[in-house]
């Protein structure tokens, strides 16, 4: 099946080069020029993963995706004009997955969605095996990349999903946050450290009843983050 992707952005020729591109690698693309469109369209459709715009008409770029969160846990991808870090983190914060800051390579976006996607299990391949882990009370199963706590479903991000699965699957191993942008976001990756620490926050918060105190997803100061429960 095609990948079905959902682009974001009020400046229709950025839309209509993204569309083009995509399209070359027989992705299916829908377009939206503004917040609420946007939204509409990420509610009545099914999309692989979206390409979101920061600046945009009636709702921006970081109230779409806080909404989007509110019911679906997609991949998303903000476009960014704006270099200052604080925004990039600040999407992060909001729950992308990812940033790519204006004027983009058509080739680095596709760089970055193919990352997400194969994460995903959306690069076409289907799992030959049941793939669950049982830690504690957290069940993860890795195929349909779900997690559930005490019998109840967490939606977690692609990138909160990527993290909580490399610790869990190594109880104890410290990491670093360099290494963990590495494993997690991959060696080209451009962002720096805090990205890690942005993530690993909105993870403890939902997944940990005290994230001050947290029962799975521990800090060892000056060191990085590991898994123990």
């Amino acid at each position: 099946m095609a990948v079905k992707v959902l682009v974001v952005d009020d400046e229709k020729l950025i839309v209509k080069g993204l569309k083009f591109s995509l399209e070359q690698d027989d992705m299916e693309v829908e377009c939206a020029y503004d917040g609420e469109e946007a939204l509409e369209y990420a509610k009545n459709n099914q999309y692989d993963i979206i390409l979101l715009d920061i600046m945009l008409p009636k709702l921006d770029g970081m109230q779409v995706c806080q909404q989007i969160r509110e019911f679906s846990n997609i991949p998303i991808i903000m476009l960014t004009a704006k270099g200052d870090d604080m925004d990039k983190i600040l999407g992060l914060e909001y729950g992308a997955d990812d940033y790519v800051t204006k004027p983009f390579n058509i080739l680095e976006v596709k760089a970055r969605m193919k990352a997400i996607l194969r994460r995903n299990n959306k690069s076409g391949s289907k799992p030959v095996q049941t793939n669950i882990i049982n830690a504690a009370d957290m069940k993860l199963d890795c195929d349909s990349r779900s997690l559930y706590i005490a019998g109840r479903e967490i939606n977690l991000t692609s990138r909160e999903f990527d993290i909580l699965e490399l610790l869990v699957k190594n109880p104890g191993k410290v990491y670093s946050r360099d290494n963990l942008l590495k494993k997690v976001w991959g060696e080209e990756y451009p962002g720096d450290a805090r990205t890690v620490d942005v993530h690993v926050r909105r993870l403890r918060e939902k997944i940990e009843s005290n994230p001050s105190e947290p029962k799975y997803v521990h800090t060892r100061w000056g060191v990085g983050y590991y898994y123990n429960a």
